[in-house]
């Protein structure tokens, strides 16, 4: 059997994916950290383990995100809205729309019947969009990202955010913080906040159905 390596080196996260034949057999997740080469190798070492191989059974390895060109042991490399059409093209055939919340950036990306991309749009430098407004809300409350979800529908007065900056809305949680308001009604606020922010990404674009999201 062929086995082939999969890594995506985001600016926050690298993830690398083994497949057998066409089956996913692995997967592995770590921070980015400092080095994306030491955490594409890490992450990779991570993937083989686990499905019980070595690195001498794989036989192609691609990368693909925004450390793609530190993988440096990667035999191709694509950019990484190409590699979310032919995912989302292979899962689910009938989308046309891609929604991508990454870290630092959120996407949306138009594809035709074949999943080619035909256009995209993403945010601009500014976070407010992406997984990073999360991060620093969380950071802020001291809570964990993974509980964000859950407190935020305890919200009885969600906060209005006046600002579209990730910067700003840091500084405004803390003077929400200081005016009494609840985790819960920040945390939903920051919702809102982003929820605008792709649905400006997807109004740009222009929304064909379906739709999916990924991130």
């Amino acid at each position: 059997m062929k086995y082939s390596l999969g890594i995506d080196v985001g600016s926050s996260f690298a993830k690398a994916v083994i497949l057998g034949e066409g089956s996913l057999l692995s997967h592995a997740t770590m921070l980015s950290g400092g080095s994306y080469a030491d955490a594409a190798r890490k992450v990779s070492e991570s993937a083989i383990e686990k499905a019980r191989l070595s690195r001498a059974d794989i036989s192609t390895t691609t990368a693909t995100g925004w450390g793609a060109a530190a993988v440096d042991f990667a035999g191709r490399t694509f950019a990484d809205i190409s590699c979310h059409a032919a995912g989302i093209n292979h899962l689910f055939p009938s989308a046309r729309t891609v929604v991508d919340i990454g870290s630092q950036f959120t996407r949306a990306i138009k594809l035709d019947q074949n999943g080619r991309v035909t256009q995209f749009v993403q945010n601009e430098k500014c976070a407010a969009g992406s997984g990073k407004f999360l991060q620093v809300i969380a950071r802020i409350l001291h809570i964990r990202v993974e509980d964000i979800g859950a407190l935020s529908l305890d919200a009885a007065h969600p906060v209005d955010f006046t600002t579209g900056c990730a910067v700003f809305a840091e500084s405004e949680a803390v003077s929400r913080i200081s005016e009494g308001a609840s985790p819960a009604d920040i945390l939903a606020g920051v919702h809102q906040a982003m929820a605008a922010k792709i649905l400006s990404l997807i109004v740009r674009l222009g929304l064909a159905e379906d739709c999916a999201i990924t991130g």
